[in-house]
This record gives structure tokens, C-alpha cells and sequence, in this order.
């Protein structure tokens, strides 16, 4: 007998499509890969810069200060450094084997999305081929060869192992991936959250502990000769990014984008939104944030209870848990002062989900969705294309605070 399913639509018991879809994805994102690598012309931007910073790595400077390539200053975390390192090994420094490389980890990444997309049940299965359809995305990986890719691998690596409860390996993928590039730090307050409500405070503690050592790890060649200086250029949260390059508030006067107004402004909106959604939707089922908060004191007889008690309830769900990710980084895309193209790849592999998350008719959320892809393949960007990013983005924002909070355990009754 057949089911509705989570999208309306009827389907066997076991449904399967979604699965062989994927696998068929898989194989043919693979062929256009390999297609785009054999005909479409690379683009130099970042890769010499990167194997001059490798270069001056691998012949014994540590100074952080002195590590620089043609686009500038190394400002990039330790891990960065010895992924990069492996590359130049296993490509002598050339852009096609490298480009090869970066196919292969393409496919890997899409793998572990799609993993997470089968695993959720929140699109339809058709749907999943949006997440094949960027040109951009293609070009971000294969044509440019950027170290968001491998940050961003990392990062969905990280995802599944959690959302699987392999809490402190996963802490140590997420350290990883923030140690090739701190964008990810973006999906920090939102693992901190799902840690809080699936942990006892110990094993907080101790993931977090693991997570920092393996950066200490990364960054000990540097930290015992030149601390300052790597700390202040690897993890400098205060940059200034270039006005022509950026894709949003291209609107906005070059003076006011440089400005500390303006950046004090929209950190004050990040956080202000994250503790917005926090109260009212990813603890909704909890009472709020601050009942969240008080219960895990209130309930503790003891501080060792405090220390080493897990909530009631514990064991989060797959949605749950990839959907506070997910958003928790998306409000930190649309607050962004500065978004470079392959910024791109930051949450472009969320849009589905995100948008199917919202109660937008299925026409909505595909024009949207290929809205968000036509600003990102305008170059250059201009003031009406940055415009119309932020609206988008902002009225995907409003799709995903109007719709219903999921239920957030798989060990408890709705």
C-alpha cells in the first residue's frame, strides 16, 4: 500500500528513487567534470600564489610575515599549508593533475551532500539535481582550484559524522576544515548548540579540547618560532576585503564598505539573528534558549551530575541537526560584509535544503534558486545584482523563520 510522503506526493514504503537518483548524479556529474577538465580553458588566479606560499613552507620559513605569493600575504590557517604541500607532491606544481585532483574531490563532496540529502528526506528526489546544476560551483573547483573546496569537503565530512553522533571525531574534521580556512567558523554557534543538547557539559568539554589541540597540532612549527605573527595573520577576523571584488553590497559606497560602522553593524545583526533563531526555533521544542539553559542547571543535584549528565533527551535527529548547521551558516552569508565569488561555495550546496525548508510553493523555491545562481555568474558584479542577492537572501531568511520547527529528538515523542 502505498504512503504520502513528506512532500504530499505518493510513494512505496520503501522509496528508493532518491538513492538510485543520487547514483546516477554521481556518475553523471563525473563525466561533465571530466568534460570541463579536458575542454574548458583554467583560470589563473590563486593557484602560483598558493605554490609560492608552499614553496617558501617547504624550504624552513616560519615566519608568517614572510610567507606571501603573488596576491598578497599567506592568511590562512597551518592546515592550509600542508594540504596544499601534499598537492605540489602529488602534482609537481602542475594545474592539469592538480585540476584531476580537484575533480575527484568534487565528486567526494557532492557524495557526502547528497549522503546527507538521502539521509534527511527533505527535498523531493527530482530536486537533487539542482545541487549538479552551478556553474559556478563547477568552475569554483575545477577551473580555479581554490582552498574552500577542501574546507568545505571537510566540513560536510564533518556534518555526516555528526549527524551519525560521532561527536568527537567529527569536532576533529570541523578542526581540520576551519584549519585549511575560517569560513567555517560560520557553522560554529550552531554546532556549539547541537553539542549542548546532545552532550553532558564533559563531553563538551573534551570535543572542544580535541578540536583545539589539532590546531595547536597544525600550527606548532609556527607557534614555537613565530607565535605572534602566526596567530595574527593565520586567524585575523578583522580583514578588509576589496570593493570591486565582493558579489554583495556592491550597492553600498566604497567608503561605507570599508568602514568599522559598518561591519560593528552587521556583526551586531549576525549575532543578534543567530540568538534569535536560537530562542524561537532550534530550542523552540526546549521552552527557549534560556529555559534550555536554566534546565541544565536546574536539574543537576550535584556538580557531578552537572559535569557529566546528559539532557532527557539526547539523541538529535538528522534533520535537526543538518538544518541548524545549515541555517546557523546561511544568516552568517547574508550578514557577510564581503562575499568573493568562490565564497560561493559556502552554502551553495545548503540552497536546496534551505528552500525546502520554507513553505514557499516548489515554482518559488526553483526561481529562487536559479535567481541566487544568475547573480553569482555576473562578473563583474554590480550594485543591482548585489541588490538582488541580498533580497533574495534575505527573503529566504524569512521563508525559514515563518515555517515550522522540526521536531528536534530521536529518542523522545513528538
Amino acid at each position: 500500500m502505498a504512503r504520502v510522503g513528506k512532500h504530499g506526493e505518493s510513494s512505496p514504503p520503501s522509496d528508493r528513487r532518491p538513492l538510485h537518483f543520487a547514483a546516477f548524479l554521481l556518475l553523471a556529474d563525473a563525466a561533465l567534470v571530466a568534460l570541463i577538465v579536458a575542454f574548458v580553458p583554467y583560470t589563473k588566479i590563486d593557484w602560483d600564489a598558493y605554490m609560492a606560499q608552499v614553496d617558501a613552507f617547504v624550504e624552513g620559513e616560519r615566519d608568517y610575515t614572510k610567507i606571501e605569493g603573488d596576491t598578497g600575504p599567506l592568511v590562512y590557517p597551518a592546515g592550509f599549508l600542508y594540504v596544499y604541500s601534499a598537492i605540489k607532491l602529488l602534482t609537481a606544481g602542475q594545474v592539469f593533475p592538480a585540476q584531476i585532483l580537484f575533480g575527484v574531490l568534487y565528486i567526494v563532496n557532492l557524495s557526502l551532500v547528497l549522503l546527507m540529502y538521502v539521509k534527511t528526506e527533505v527535498l523531493p528526489w527530482w530536486a537533487l539535481g539542482l545541487l549538479c546544476l552551478s556553474k559556478r560551483v563547477h568552475s569554483i573547483f575545477v577551473l580555479r582550484l581554490f582552498n574552500d573546496c577542501f574546507a568545505m569537503t571537510f566540513l560536510h565530512a564533518a556534518m555526516v559524522l555528526i549527524m551519525y553522533h560521532k561527536w568527537y571525531l567529527g569536532l576533529v574534521i570541523f578542526s581540520a576544515a576551519v584549519s585549511i580556512k575560517m569560513n567555517v567558523l560560520l557553522f560554529a554557534p550552531s554546532l556549539l548548540l547541537l553539542m549542548l543538547k546532545a552532550m553532558s557539559i564533559k563531553g563538551v568539554f573534551f570535543a572542544l579540547l580535541g578540536a583545539a589541540a589539532l590546531q595547536v597540532l597544525l600550527g606548532m612549527p609556527f607557534l614555537l618560532s613565530h607565535p605572534v605573527e602566526y596567530i595574527s595573520r593565520a586567524f585575523n577576523l578583522g580583514r578588509v576585503f576589496i570593493h570591486f571584488w565582493s558579489v554583495n553590497f556592491k550597492f553600498v559606497p566604497e567608503k561605507f564598505f570599508v568602514s568599522k560602522e559598518l561591519a560593528v553593524a552587521l556583526l551586531v545583526l549576525h549575532l543578534t539573528t543567530l540568538l534569535v533563531f536560537a530562542h524561537y526555533k532550534w530550542l523552540k521544542h526546549e521552552g527557549g534558549l534560556f529555559h534550555f539553559l536554566h534546565s541544565r542547571f536546574k536539574d543537576a543535584t550535584s556538580i557531578g551530575q552537572l559535569i557529566f549528565a546528559k539532557p532527557k533527551l539526547s539523541t538529535l535527529n538528522k534533520e535537526h541537526i543538518v538544518t541548524v548547521m545549515f541555517v546557523g551558516n546561511f544568516v552568517g552569508i547574508v550578514c557577510a560584509r564581503s562575499l568573493h565569488y568562490q565564497f560561493y561555495s559556502w552554502y551553495f550546496y545548503s540552497l536546496p535544503f534551505l528552500l525546502w525548508k520554507t513553505r514557499f510553493p516548489t515554482f518559488v523555491r526553483v526561481i529562487l534558486f536559479l535567481a541566487v545562481e544568475l547573480c553569482w555568474n555576473i562578473y563583474p558584479s554590480t550594485a543591482y545584482s548585489s541588490l538582488l542577492l541580498l533580497f533574495i537572501h534575505i527573503s529566504i531568511l524569512f521563508g525559514l523563520w515563518s515555517s515550522p520547527a522540526e521536531y528536534p529528538y530521536a529518542n523522545g515523542k513528538k
